[in-house]
């Protein structure tokens, strides 16, 4: 055999071996349509954790017109976080802090197509499809966040891996409920009711 057969045998073996090696990045392993909460008051430290997408996608935390989180309607005000194809594996950026329980929205840019997808709720997005997942605690107060980029699927979600810290899934100060209040206040009532019979007999 050549030389040449050779070296192009070895070289489509080594082709072969290249996309199990290039897909050893965490993808979230839950959670599609879940929030992002802030979920101490420590700032929010953002790594990035790997892809595996041909499109070249940005990254960005949602801000309104006074820099705090949210969705305004206008993208100029965001804050860029990473992109796929520019930032090295393990980068991180550090977001700052906000108040317990608030809402981070995460917009994921699609440079080559022009969409936007979006963190949380499924109708968010322009294909009405849940484009990120979401898996708290995926390490210690982290959140791992990993996101599809192509419209309508097929949501491997394998495209974009960001993780998060101080963040959490469920709302860290959740507001009673009007019936649970309405239970504790005849709890109460009915704990100083029996104290005065006591106290006549």
């Amino acid at each position: 055999m050549k030389l040449t057969h050779w070296f192009s045998a070895i070289v489509s073996l080594a082709a072969l071996a290249l996309p199990a090696t290039s897909q050893a990045f965490p993808i979230a392993a839950t959670g599609t349509g879940l929030q992002v909460l802030v979920g101490s008051t420590s700032d929010i430290i953002a790594t990035y954790q790997g892809n595996s997408a041909s499109f070249s996608n940005d990254l960005y935390l949602m801000l309104d017109a006074g820099g705090n989180p949210g969705n305004d309607g206008n993208t100029s005000n965001d804050l860029f976080i990473f992109n796929n194809h520019g930032s090295a594996v393990g980068s991180t950026v550090n977001l700052g802090s906000f108040a317990i329980g608030t809402e981070l929205i995460f917009r994921l840019h699609v440079n080559n197509t022009g969409f936007d997808y979006f963190t949380g709720d499924a109708s968010r997005n322009p294909d009405g499809n849940a484009h990120a997942r979401v898996e708290e605690n995926w390490q210690p107060n982290e959140t791992l966040v990993s996101f599809e980029d192509l419209l309508n699927g097929p949501f491997d979600y394998n495209d974009l891996s960001f993780s998060f810290t101080n963040t959490v899934t469920t709302d860290p100060n959740p507001v009673p409920e009007p019936g649970s209040l309405a239970l504790l206040g005849l709890a109460i009532v009915g704990l100083a009711g029996s104290r005065r019979r006591q106290n006549t007999n």
